[in-house]
């Protein structure tokens, strides 16, 4: 049985991660400094160890201690306007993390990675669906730094045969276990919750964009849908040789609009939201094209935007 250390394993999308591997039949440990993640969301028969991917000591001692095969990197800060006022941390973070992990990979011959990589690469995409062969502009720190990571990960695999493969995430969304739902600040749907929650009137930044009814439209990806391309991906990387970046979403784009409609249905409340301006940065339209990661891997999305807010809401009644 093949064990793979997952970073950041008790984090929202890690927790995820952590069940599809054990339903596959892989063995995870999960390292995680618990900064962000939550204990309680690993199971009880997986091993957690309590450490920064920094602390190398630590994360050699784990790859020993368990026989570890491979490794799921998703350890990171990851608001793209938080990265903007704190550049240094997020280089610090997800760059120097990346550096430290894939040097104790090389000193103890571990040459499986999955990388937690990002659809924020693009920037604002030339073109919908973006592939993976277009232009990779940021226009942020969290982008630069998964750009970064997918660079280290490349040479790597040049230098020293890592076998890896990217994994470009576009809008994560939903709950595969009332346990654990995204109790992220910073995602749309958690965010209209809290809002809903408080009796306020949630917000939408900008009305005036150039879609079918003004508000920006994005790729929903249902973070059990996602969880489970990461299996694909690991038994990818052990098939030997993987050198591979595919983008994970459902390759449709649902506008901010249609998502606060789906909100009120499936809550009953009418969710009744205010125009605020536009955000610096935002893209009018950013959606995936899923042709190399279904050709490549036989990985699709199965979940659509209706099971993602329905298993987020009960996730989130349960948690409030």
């Amino acid at each position: 049985m093949s064990a793979w250390l997952i970073t950041g394993g008790a984090g929202y999308i890690g927790a995820h991660v952590v069940v599809a591997l054990k339903d596959a039949g892989m063995s995870p440990v999960v390292i995680d400094d618990l900064s962000h993640g939550l204990a309680h969301r690993v199971p009880e028969d997986v091993p957690l160890v309590q450490a920064r991917i920094q602390d190398r000591r630590a994360l050699s001692q784990a790859i020993d201690d368990y026989s570890i095969t491979g490794v799921v990197h998703l350890a990171a800060l990851k608001a793209a306007g938080e990265s903007v006022d704190l550049p240094l941390e997020y280089y610090a973070e997800n760059v120097g993390g990346m550096l430290d992990l894939l040097s104790v990979m090389k000193e103890k011959d571990v040459r499986n990675l999955v990388y937690s990589s990002s659809a924020a690469v693009y920037g604002t995409p030339a073109t919908n669906p973006v592939a993976e062969d277009a232009a990779l502009i940021p226009e942020n720190p969290y982008g630069e730094t998964k750009v970064v990571g997918e660079w280290l990960a490349r040479d790597a695999g040049i230098a020293w045969n890592l076998s890896w493969v990217g994994l470009r995430y576009f809008n994560v969304a939903g709950a595969g276990a009332d346990s654990l739902g995204d109790n992220s600040v910073n995602n749309l749907i958690p965010m209209v919750f809290v809002a809903l929650d408080a009796g306020h009137r949630p917000q939408i930044f900008g009305d005036d964009y150039p879609t079918l009814d003004g508000t920006c439209i994005r790729d929903y990806i249902h973070v059990v849908d996602l969880a489970e391309a990461h299996v694909a991906a690991a038994a990818r990387c052990e098939g030997g040789n993987a050198a591979d970046v595919f983008n994970v979403g459902r390759g449709v784009g649902s506008s901010v609009r249609e998502v606060m409609d789906v909100i009120s249905s499936v809550t009953g409340a009418d969710v009744g939201a205010e125009v605020a301006p536009r955000r610096p940065g935002d893209p009018p339209a950013t959606f995936a094209a899923t042709d190399s990661i279904r050709d490549e891997m036989g990985w699709n999305a199965s979940r659509d935007l209706e099971d993602m807010v329905s298993s987020a809401w009960r996730a989130h009644t349960l948690e409030r």
